[in-house]
C-alpha cells in the first residue's frame, strides 16, 4: 500500500477489543507508529491547542472494548509510554520506560477489572428457586430460574480507575480531538457510538450518546458477556435507563465510525489471529476444549473483519475499472463525474479514504496462546513486541 500521507488531513486510530492482551498488542502498534515518526494527540481543548508537534497526528480515535481503554487514555493526552507503565510492561529489573512522576500512571490491578458483581450474587439463589427446582420442575426449572446472574463481574473498577486517575476531563465535549467509543446495545440490534454529539440520536442501526461521561462509556464497551454485566446507561433526553455491553458484539472493527467522521487515512489494529500450524506447538486438539473454542470464535471475528476489508476493495475496484472505461471511451469529465458521483452515493464508497490495517502475524503464536486477562509484565512484554513487529511490517510501504 502506497499511501501519501502529506496529503491527508485526518488521521483515525481505530482499535479492536481483545482482552489486556489485545491492549498489549495496541500498545505496541502505537510505539510502531510513533517509531515511524506518527504523533498522538490528546489532551483538553487548550492543551491541544498548545501542541507543537512534527510528523503526521492522529486526532481521532475510535475504540471498542479493550481498543476503547487505549484510546480514550490517548485522547486524553496520556503518553504510550504513560500506557506502558499503567500495565507494568517488562517491570522489574529492567523496565521500558523511566517517566517522571508526574507522568506515570497509577499500576492496573485486576481488582480494577474484575468489580464483584455482588447485588446480583446475593439475589443468585433465592429461597423460592430452590423450592421450585425442587418441588415443581427439577433440573430444568434450576437452569432457567439460577441462571438470572448477568455476569459475575461489572465494570465499575474500569470506570473508577478512568475518572480518578487518567481523565483529567470525563466530557467528550472537553477533549481536543475526537474520541468515538463503541458499544452495543443489550435490549436492541443497535450500536452504540459515544463521542462529542450536540445532542442525543438514532437511527434504525445506531445510537449515538453525546451526554454520557467518558469513563462510563468506555465501562460499556468493556463489559463482555458472560464474565462481565450489562452497564447501565442514563439518557436525560429519553428519561430512561439502557444496558449495554462489549463494543465488538455488533461490528467486530468499526472503521466506518472514522470515515463517517471526515477520516481520510485510517488506522485499524486488531488481535483476532486464529492460529497457523506450528511444529513446536503442535495441533490445537490435544489442548482441549478451551483453545479449540478460542479458535473458532478467532475464525468467525478474523473472517468478519475480512468481509468487511474485502467489500471495501471491491467497491474500490470497481470505482477503478469504471473511472478507467470512461478515460478509454472518451466521456467527458462532467459525465464521469456523474457517473462516479453515482457509484460513490449507491455504494458508499469514499475515493479519498485510505485503510492500513495492522493484526499479529500468522507465526506469532504467543498471542493466541497468552491469557485474554493476564497482567503477567512477561508476557504482556511479549505481546507488545508482537504489537510493534506487526505494526512495523505493515507500515515498511508508507
Amino acid at each position: 500500500m502506497s499511501v501519501n500521507i502529506h496529503d491527508k488531513k485526518k488521521i483515525a486510530l481505530v482499535l479492536s477489543g481483545g482482552g489486556i492482551k489485545a491492549a498489549a498488542f495496541h500498545i505496541g502498534v502505537c510505539l510502531a507508529l510513533k517509531e515511524k515518526g506518527f504523533a498522538f494527540e490528546g489532551g483538553t481543548k487548550e492543551s491541544v491547542q498548545i501542541r507543537n508537534t512534527k510528523g503526521p497526528k492522529i486526532q481521532s480515535y475510535v475504540g471498542s472494548s479493550a481498543g476503547a481503554f487505549v484510546s480514550s487514555v490517548l485522547a486524553s493526552g496520556r503518553s504510550i509510554e504513560s500506557l506502558v507503565t499503567a500495565f507494568q510492561v517488562g517491570a522489574g529489573d529492567s523496565p521500558f520506560y523511566t517517566l517522571p512522576d508526574d507522568e506515570k500512571l497509577k499500576p492496573i490491578g485486576y481488582r480494577h477489572m474484575f468489580n464483584i458483581n455482588s447485588a446480583r450474587l446475593l439475589s443468585f439463589l433465592p429461597e423460592t428457586l430452590f423450592r421450585k427446582s425442587i418441588l415443581t420442575g427439577g433440573l430444568e426449572v434450576f437452569l432457567k430460574e439460577g441462571f438470572k446472574l448477568n455476569g459475575l463481574f461489572n465494570t465499575n473498577g474500569i470506570e473508577r480507575y478512568l475518572r480518578k486517575y487518567v481523565l483529567d476531563e470525563n466530557e467528550f465535549s472537553r477533549l481536543g480531538v475526537e474520541l468515538y467509543i463503541v458499544a452495543t446495545q443489550l435490549n436492541h440490534s443497535r450500536k452504540v457510538v459515544f463521542g462529542n454529539y450536540l445532542e442525543n440520536s438514532k437511527d434504525e442501526n445506531t445510537l449515538y450518546l453525546g451526554t454520557s461521561k467518558i469513563s462510563e462509556a468506555v465501562a460499556a464497551s468493556t463489559a463482555l458477556p458472560p464474565v462481565f454485566a450489562p452497564y447501565p446507561i442514563t439518557i436525560p433526553d429519553y428519561k430512561k435507563q439502557i444496558y449495554l455491553y462489549d463494543g465488538e458484539i455488533r461490528d467486530t472493527l468499526s472503521t466506518h465510525v472514522a470515515s463517517d467522521h471526515g477520516a481520510d487515512l485510517i488506522i485499524a489494529s486488531y488481535s483476532m489471529q486464529p492460529y497457523h500450524y506450528a511444529e513446536e506447538m503442535g495441533s490445537l486438539h490435544k489442548y482441549g476444549i478451551p483453545a479449540i473454542v478460542n479458535q473458532a470464535l478467532y475464525q468467525v471475528l478474523e473472517q468478519k473483519v475480512a468481509r468487511g476489508i474485502q467489500y471495501q476493495k471491491q467497491k474500490k475496484d470497481v470505482y477503478t475499472e469504471l473511472k478507467k472505461i470512461c478515460s478509454e471511451e472518451g466521456l467527458s469529465a462532467e459525465l464521469t463525474k456523474k457517473i462516479l458521483t453515482a457509484v460513490e452515493k449507491k455504494t458508499g464508497f469514499q475515493p479519498n479514504v485510505d485503510y492500513l490495517y495492522i493484526k499479529p502475524r500468522s507465526k506469532d503464536y504467543e498471542m493466541f496462546f497468552a491469557d485474554h486477562f493476564s497482567l503477567n509484565p512477561v508476557i504482556l512484554e511479549k505481546i507488545l513486541w508482537i504489537g510493534f513487529k506487526s505494526g512495523l511490517s505493515a507500515l515498511r510501504h508508507l
